[in-house]
């Protein structure tokens, strides 16, 4: 199994920054793509940021304002995110993807992590 441990969300007021944390473990061969979503109450989850170890992709909303890097020493996936405004507040989820030892394929979610802003 994978297992994801998320950190790093909280409170924040409109215009300040938050910086979440990822960080895979367990039977892994390979990381493919490194990623978060986001869940607002009464909306579908969507894709925040993804890295496949070129170059990321952002949705729309969120460019030039959050950042997705990666530490593949540490396994680790982490979302920088600048000038927050009150509708980036959400569960904010990370999603891995890769291939276990083995050679079986997973797609692991975190458990989530509340970011807030408000004034």
């Amino acid at each position: 199994q994978v297992q994801l441990v998320e950190s790093g969300g909280g409170l924040v007021q409109p215009g300040g920054s938050l910086r979440l944390s990822c960080t895979a473990s367990g039977s892994i061969e390979r990381i493919r793509t490194m990623g978060w979503y986001r869940q607002a109450p009464g909306k579908q989850r969507e894709l925040v940021a993804v890295s496949s170890g070129g170059i990321p992709d952002y949705a729309d909303s969120v460019k030039g304002r959050f950042t997705i890097s990666r530490d593949n020493a540490k396994n680790t996936v982490y979302l920088q995110m600048n000038s927050l405004k009150p509708e980036d507040t959400a569960v904010y989820y990370c999603n891995v993807k890769g291939a276990r030892r083995g050679g079986f394929d997973f797609g692991s979610w975190g458990q989530g992590t509340q970011v807030t802003v408000s004034s």
